[in-house]
């Protein structure tokens, strides 16, 4: 570990790992429906920043490990701050698909 490596986002590979491996875990990208379609990770469901509010239709169990990401870890940063205030208690934030290198759909 270096000196600077906290200047770092968090690591997108290994937060879908982590959310592979947690037993009813979600992974829930936040960007704009359009990016979505235009190639998603596999097993996301898609629930824009804007729309985060909805959460509850999809995650009902305030418990439910939540893995959020977006394009670049900005919005999803965001999000996470949201979730938490509304009582969601395992969220985080796993950055960007910018630099995600497993398969989309």
């Amino acid at each position: 570990m270096g000196f600077f490596d906290f200047l770092r986002g968090p690591d997108i590979n290994k937060g879908v790992e982590e959310f592979r491996n947690t037993e009813g875990s979600v992974l829930i990208d936040v960007r704009e429906d359009y990016e979505y379609a235009g190639g998603h990770i596999p097993g996301s469901i898609n629930i824009p920043l804007g729309s985060i509010g909805n959460i509850g239709k999809y995650v009902k169990d305030k418990k439910t490990p939540l893995f959020v990401h977006c394009y670049s870890g900005g919005r999803s940063s965001t999000a996470v701050g949201r979730l938490k205030s509304m009582g969601y208690e395992n969220v985080k934030n796993i950055g960007g698909i910018g630099a995600y290198k497993g398969e989309v759909e």
